[in-house]
């Protein structure tokens, strides 16, 4: 957090500066240019720095974004908002690699930049019992199964609210990211569970300041965040123009993994799940287990475990080994980069399969199957 009253004015006004691109903060970062040398040098010095158009830093600019943060320090640190600013290590690690991502993050809470599994639960506000029990049951299995992990949603109705409150009960952080400042809290009806994250280690989150319009692309923008965020977005429910379509596009276009549950194709917040599916836009799955094997997660070890890995060959076990590393690889890849023959590694792939250590996917790929490692 900075010390001063003057570091988060000027925090807030560089994050917020409307010129501000990731690339021109890291040159500053680079040169040596501090975010209140950035509001005094001259326009000439700070352009030469980071190798841009001096006109994009005009004074008038400058002081123009200097006064409009003045409010929104003074409401932060009223009420001990963090501002997270591109370059500051509480910024979420994930986040920071998407070119679209805010210059800053205004956050409450233990926002887990570097959390070692973070997966984002999103889909329709008019959710099923099929999907919230998918839900809670997807949650509870994912706790049981890995450490250090993070549910973030939008804390909106149905299946975001269902996402977050399976955290709770299980005992696993959960943040959301909101459309809005952090002045209000919309939908009101969740307060209470606002709280309850907040006082359980997770966060709520926002780009926006507590001055600022809410309007319905908010709420698209802020889509953005929440798959930047994970390492694999979730859709349980949707129908063909949900919202979460959005959330899954903006997954694809930072190259994270995205998932989602099927339905039945009479059911209206089936219909988007299943359209991303069948296109190829979205892997199936249906359940913990199906979701850990397509991200090539290491879990925990179970029981008998152990014992199941005494079982395999030394080849075999290189195999498992490197499936955990390359998930979804074929059985010629895996040739190539263990040195074995083709008859060897068919032959292993199908005891593995056998004894349930690997599975195979569309076009021939393996993963290890989570309950082997």
């Amino acid at each position: 957090m900075p010390r001063t009253a003057e570091e988060l004015l000027y925090r807030i006004a560089i994050g917020g500066y409307k010129h501000m691109t990731p690339l021109i903060w890291r040159r500053l970062h680079e040169a040596g240019i501090s975010d209140e040398q950035f509001f005094t040098l001259p326009a000439a010095d700070i352009a030469r720095a980071v190798g841009a158009d001096a006109s994009l830093f005009g004074v008038e600019s400058r002081r123009a974004a200097i006064d409009g943060a003045r409010a929104e320090a003074a409401f932060a640190a009223d009420k001990g908002i963090k501002v997270l600013p591109w370059l500051s290590p509480e910024y979420p690690a994930r986040l920071k690699a998407c070119n679209n991502a805010p210059g800053v993050l205004y956050s409450l809470g233990d926002i887990h930049p570097m959390a070692a599994h973070v997966v984002s639960i999103v889909g329709t506000r008019h959710a099923t019992p099929y999907g919230i029990d998918f839900t809670r049951t997807l949650v509870e299995d994912l706790v049981s199964m890995l450490d250090d992990l993070v549910i973030v949603s939008g804390l909106a109705y149905g299946i975001d609210i269902a996402a977050h409150r399976a955290a709770l009960n299980a005992g696993v952080p959960t943040g959301a990211v909101f459309a809005h400042g952090l002045n209000m809290l919309y939908p009101s009806d969740h307060r209470k569970e606002a709280r309850e994250m907040l006082a359980n280690g997770g966060f709520v989150a926002t780009e926006y300041r507590s001055n600022s319009p809410v309007h319905k692309g908010n709420f698209l923008a802020r889509n953005r965040i929440v798959a930047g965020m994970s390492d694999v977005v979730v859709i349980v429910e949707t129908d063909t123009k949900g919202g979460s379509l959005s959330t899954a596009r903006h997954a694809a276009s930072f190259q994270r993994t995205v998932v989602a549950v099927p339905g039945r194709v009479t059911d209206k917040y089936s219909r988007g799940c299943n359209a991303l599916i069948a296109n190829g836009e979205a892997s199936l799955i249906r359940d913990a287990e199906d979701l850990v094997n397509v991200l090539g997660w290491q879990t925990r070890l179970k029981t008998g475990d152990q014992q199941q890995m005494l079982l395999l060959t030394p080849e075999q076990e290189r195999i498992v080994e490197y499936l955990r590393q390359h998930p979804q690889v074929t059985a010629n890849e895996l040739c190539a980069a263990l040195s074995l023959t083709y008859a060897a590694v068919s032959a292993d792939l199908i005891e593995l399969e056998i004894i349930d250590a690997v599975s195979a996917h569309p076009g021939g790929r393996y993963v290890a199957v989570e309950k082997a490692r």
